[in-house]
């Protein structure tokens, strides 16, 4: 039997050592103390889009990410909360992406535009003020009502990951 050489146990455990010192996490970890619960209203719908389910969809993606992902309490009351996330759908857009020799779109663009302010109920001055956007392309030649409606959830899921991400990279 060969045993390993005392180089190459030194270099696992090298490798072993650092693996562990690289991995970062946005899981609330570094959400200040005195900071426990978070209001998060329905965000009103300014986009004419037609889709009446644009506010429901969003807020169930922003209170999915910050239960699921920090130890934030959602509050049903803005003045139980120690941080606010509140704004408006302002634009929806779904148009042709990729056009067939026929002239006929084949894929379209999905693209959601939100402003949010995020503020601390203590502090004047948001952390954050500012736009954000999502987007998802999807098939028109199979079924496009159904794509269209997948692109909407993809789309609401990137805004609510980028809108935690600056919340959390924030503390």
């Amino acid at each position: 039997m060969v045993l390993p050489s005392k180089s190459v146990l030194s270099l696992l455990a090298l490798v072993l050592l650092l693996s562990g010192c690289f991995s970062y996490s946005f899981s609330g970890g570094n959400i200040p103390p005195n900071i426990n619960k978070i209001y998060i209203p329905f965000f009103p719908d300014k986009t004419n889009s037609g889709q009446a389910s644009l506010s429901d969809q969003l807020n169930q993606a922003l209170v999915n990410r910050f239960i699921n992902q920090s130890r934030l309490q959602m509050v049903a009351d803005e003045n139980d909360a120690d941080v606010v996330l509140k704004g408006d759908l302002v634009s929806y857009r779904n148009t042709p992406f990729s056009i067939s020799g026929e002239d006929i779109s084949t894929e379209n663009r999905v693209e959601i535009v939100v402003k949010a302010v995020y503020k601390y109920t203590e502090e004047t001055k948001p952390v954050y003020d500012k736009s954000f956007n999502g987007f998802f392309n999807y098939d028109t030649t199979t079924d496009p009502i159904q794509g269209e409606q997948n692109a909407i959830v993809q789309a609401l899921d990137q805004i609510s990951r980028k809108m935690f991400d600056e919340a959390v990279g924030q503390w």
